[in-house]
């Protein structure tokens, strides 16, 4: 008990670190695929892959058949994709954090099966899978 009382400032560091480090877990960051499941379900057909980077990064290498809506447009241009709203729709940026972003507002706006894809076009690239320009 002496050794509690004397050490409460590190122990109470210790749990709020350990806290911060186990914090991201617990909040829900929608749903990812893998480029292995990103491609099944493009094999599958009928998936929409909506790419939400900006123009310039759009022009320079895209997944193939991808509709580019960047994403401060996205809300005013949800009814462009409404015909979609009951396929599988992956949303792709340059990394992933954007393309998060679109999903939870897709996922907002009644689309039922809606994806990020995880690592982006960069991940993408890395595993050698076609891009379009």
């Amino acid at each position: 008990m002496k050794f509690i009382i004397d050490n409460i400032f590190l122990i109470g560091i210790a749990l709020i670190s350990g806290g911060a480090l186990f914090f991201p877990m617990l909040q829900r960051r929608g749903a990812k695929v893998t480029q292995l499941q990103a491609t099944q379900y493009i094999n599958q057909g009928k998936t929409l892959i909506l790419d939400v980077r900006n123009a310039e990064e759009f022009a320079a290498g895209h997944l193939p058949n991808a509709k580019h809506i960047p994403l401060p447009e996205l809300n005013n241009r949800l009814k462009e994709i409404e015909k979609s709203k009951n396929q599988v729709v992956i949303t792709v940026c340059a990394s992933g954090v954007r393309s998060a972003s679109a999903a939870s507002v897709l996922a907002k706006a009644g689309f039922t099966q809606v994806f990020s894809l995880e690592g982006g076009t960069n991940a993408w690239r890395e595993q050698g899978l076609p891009i379009t320009k």
